[in-house]
């Protein structure tokens, strides 16, 4: 038994690319059905080749130089910042821990309560 090949018209396939991208046709799956097309990959790759929807998807981005300069720009500050940030919330646990280890070695039990007596307040006189 041989395999028979069914070749289509370019006018035919951009039809029906057509009638999908306008909604007359549903799906591939429809269009298929409709007209007798046994390929499954067929219709959807002339959809690739020939239809626009597939456009609608991407995102098509256009800079000038220095416009990319200046998001690079951006970016490296961004990183700096981050770091910055990732320092303070270090040297807040730092402090923390210090503090309670001040506390216990003074003998105080309620960290809170003293943080809030001694806030603005300096320990030593400098």
């Amino acid at each position: 038994m041989e395999k028979s090949v069914v070749r289509y018209s370019e006018a035919f396939k951009l039809q029906v690319v057509s009638e999908l991208e306008t909604g007359k046709l549903s799906c591939i799956f429809e269009a298929r059905k409709r007209y007798a097309i046994k390929g499954v990959g067929t219709v959807d790759r002339w959809v690739r080749k020939y239809g626009k929807n597939h456009l609608l998807k991407k995102v098509v981005r256009v800079e000038s130089t220095s416009e990319r300069d200046q998001l690079m720009e951006l970016k490296k500050k961004n990183r700096e910042l981050e770091s910055a940030l990732s320092d303070a919330h270090l040297d807040l646990r730092l402090e923390r821990a210090w503090l309670k280890i001040a506390c216990r070695a003074g003998g105080i039990d309620d960290v809170e309560s003293f943080k809030k007596k001694a806030n603005g307040t300096p320990f030593m006189n400098q």
